[in-house]
């Protein structure tokens, strides 16, 4: 039995077959274009996670310090998050916690102010411990994420990895605006980040960063990179 050969069509409605010189020249130009861009971005999270690391290493040990005066448990939180792809890996934070919050989220649900129960936002969530609340306010709870951009888990920008509860119920949500989402390596910070984050529905996150994905150019990450250190001094959004 033979197999038949797919069919593949430009964007003119020609077939490969069809296609002229220009066509070709046109496909691997932006094909060149495109691979040279995440180059560029990879090379950019690269140097920038790192020199995070060096310069804010004196912030990071005092923190460190603080939360194992602050109370009892491990420094760094490892959660599983979904990213490129669908790939889970364990993303870092400062632990702002106490020891059994993810066994306490189950009876939390009730309690979930988040519009749609997408993601999961309590302003005042029993489970944060004191130092942890100024933490996650002043997002300093995130800096570990620079060793999961280092390794190539995460990029400086992109849209925020979700924790496994978030993902499989935006997945429900909206299946293919889900799996476009994670087309792109996620970030640090992103399109929600400066965009609103707490006061915006997972709606409003996905349709941000969906345009995010569809018109990502190095100077929109640029842009949210220098608008998200106005949105951590100003504390906008944060919860």
């Amino acid at each position: 039995m033979s197999i038949s050969q797919p069919s593949f069509r430009l964007s003119t409605g020609r077939s490969l077959e069809e296609a002229s010189l220009d066509d070709v020249v046109g496909i691997r130009s932006a094909v060149a274009a495109s691979a040279a861009r995440s180059l560029t971005k990879r090379a950019l999270d690269i140097v920038g996670s790192l020199c995070g690391l060096i310069l804010l290493s004196p912030v990071l040990a005092l923190v460190a310090i603080l939360i194992r005066l602050d109370s009892r448990g491990p420094i760094l939180f490892r959660q599983k998050r979904t990213g490129l792809n669908a790939t889970e890996f364990s993303c870092l934070k400062f632990r702002t916690m106490v020891l059994d919050a993810e066994a306490r989220l189950r009876d939390l649900e009730s309690k979930n102010e988040s519009a749609g129960g997408v993601l999961f936002k309590i302003k005042n969530d029993p489970r944060i411990t004191r130092l942890g609340r100024f933490l996650r306010r002043s997002s300093l709870d995130e800096l570990p994420q620079l060793w999961n951009v280092l390794v190539g888990q995460m990029s400086l920008v992109g849209p925020r990895p979700l924790q496994l509860r978030d993902s499989q119920r935006l997945e429900a949500l909206s299946p293919g605006s889900y799996t476009r989402r994670l087309s792109v390596m996620p970030g640090v910070t992103g399109p929600w980040q400066v965009g609103g984050r707490s006061d915006v529905d997972s709606l409003g996150m996905l349709r941000l960063d969906l345009d995010y994905v569809e018109n990502w150019t190095l100077v929109t990450d640029l842009g949210i990179l220098v608008k998200t250190v106005g949105v951590v001094l100003y504390r906008k959004g944060a919860c």
